[in-house]
């Protein structure tokens, strides 16, 4: 199979010009002007931008948590991530306490093999490190799956202490793996839940109030001083106030190798979004949970200045009803996530392009490129280059629309974004060279993604 894309923008983060796309197979083998080449399919993208495939490094797709799992699979997440834009991402296996994080990774494999429709990569989350497992780590590595989470919070559950984290960061050191921290201070936030709960609140707004913006800087704070002694790199997700953001500021600094993400949530949901009566503000329940509103400037300012390097979603989504609402006497048990994969190409064209804070550059940096890059996939991802997969998108940047759940492709029953005019969208996404949505509708199959090995972190490449 080959395609031939003609006459669209072709916008990567160094380069924004007009020319055509040749693809053979699933690489791109050819890029000029006016290509007459042969081709089995023509796609024109006149007065259309060309991208690289957007690349979401954090979701949970499939994943059991609080008595339930998040209602997205394999095969319902990646279809609605490729209709928004995105042609690749990364999800997290979890060790079980007590397992070997090989047993995980067997069960994730599982999860996603035959369901994927699109590419797929895995983090390892590690819940418990005995010393004969290190090895172990090792052997993740050398299979592709280059990166490991830890959590600061959820205590009994998924925390682990300082020195497993000082452990995991001192053996990364050695691999050239990477750490992704959850960094919230969770001994503490529970201490003032068991005290909110004690006192009557019970509200879904309790979520978010008892966890403040100080745990969340304390443990980044925490995180990278950990790295440092490691002398190990450091990956802070879903990072959500400036409290956390400047300790990230400050450490970069310095010079050190620490990295941060932020999601569509924070730059576009507040507190302000909550306190609405009954029970509707359990579909707002994620951790960490959403901040006052000016909390977002900072943020928007952080992606501006490189502060924050990726925008990721933490795709981790329930349904309001039967799921949500087995939280409804008591918000400790609402199961914590949002809905998010389908749109974070499109929120961030917004809030980014349309709103004048940067470049459709950026933009791409930001979905694409850095993700590929930090989590070793780039240039084989991330880009349109001679050689990389061909994953590119078609984006019309006059298309305008609402986000609604009516309209989404997740499995979801609510969007957290409902409402949101947006201009622009993903209208032509091939994966591999397959055009796998068009016209609106899904082309691909079932089972098409395949698991990505990726490479060790390269460094400070920024």
């Amino acid at each position: 199979m080959s395609t031939l894309i003609k006459n669209g923008r072709i916008i990567t983060a160094e380069q924004d010009y007009i020319a055509d796309i040749y693809i053979e197979k699933d690489k791109v083998t050819l890029i000029g002007e006016n290509l007459k080449n042969q081709a089995d399919k023509v796609i024109d993208a006149k007065n259309k931008y060309v991208i690289p495939g957007g690349i979401d490094v954090h979701t949970h797709l499939d994943m059991p948590f609080g008595g339930t799992t998040s209602i997205d699979d394999f095969e319902s997440g990646t279809k609605a991530a490729a209709f928004g834009g995105t042609t690749c991402l990364i999800d997290f296996a979890i060790q079980a306490k007590g397992t070997r994080i090989r047993d995980a990774l067997d069960i994730w494999w599982e999860k996603a093999q035959g369901k994927a429709t699109i590419d797929y990569g895995l983090h390892m989350i590690i819940t418990d490190l005995p010393d004969a497992h290190m090895e172990d780590m090792s052997d993740m590595v050398n299979e592709g799956v280059t990166s490991f989470k830890l959590f600061m919070a959820y205590p009994d559950v998924l925390m682990v202490d300082d020195a497993t984290i000082y452990k995991t960061m001192k053996h990364t050191s050695k691999t050239g793996a990477l750490v992704c921290m959850h960094a919230e201070n969770g001994s503490v936030i529970d201490l003032i839940v068991q005290k909110a709960l004690a006192e009557g609140k019970t509200a879904p707004i309790y979520h978010a109030l008892t966890r403040p913006t100080t745990a969340e800087g304390e443990a980044v704070n925490r995180s990278i001083a950990l790295a440092e002694m490691a002398g190990a790199p450091v990956y802070i997700v879903h990072l959500s106030s400036n409290d956390a953001l400047e300790k990230v500021a400050e450490a970069r600094d310095r010079g050190l190798p620490v990295y941060a993400e932020t999601c569509p949530q924070y730059l576009f949901l507040s507190l302000d979004d909550m306190g609405k009566d009954g029970f509707e503000d359990a579909k707002l329940v994620f951790t960490p949970p959403l901040r006052e509103k000016w909390h977002q400037d900072k943020l928007w300012a952080g992606l501006q200045k490189n502060t924050l390097q990726i925008v990721s979603t933490d795709h981790c989504p329930f349904c309001y009803k039967e799921q949500k609402e087995l939280g409804i006497d008591d918000f400790t048990k609402i199961p914590n996530g949002g809905p998010g994969i389908e749109h974070r190409l499109q929120l961030l064209f917004e809030g980014g392009v349309n709103e004048g804070r940067f470049s459709v550059n950026r933009w791409v940096e930001l979905i694409s490129t850095s993700p590929a890059k930090m989590f070793g996939l780039y240039p084989r991802k991330g880009t349109i280059a001679v050689g990389s997969d061909a994953d590119i998108v078609i984006w019309d940047p006059e298309f305008e629309h609402t986000i609604s759940v009516h309209s989404h492709h997740m499995r979801v029953d609510y969007s957290m974004f409902e409402g949101k005019k947006i201009k622009g969208n993903a209208e032509t996404v091939l994966s591999r060279g397959e055009v796998i949505v068009e016209n609106k509708k899904f082309l691909g199959k079932t089972g098409r993604g395949n698991f990505l090995k990726r490479d060790a972190y390269a460094g400070a490449w920024d």
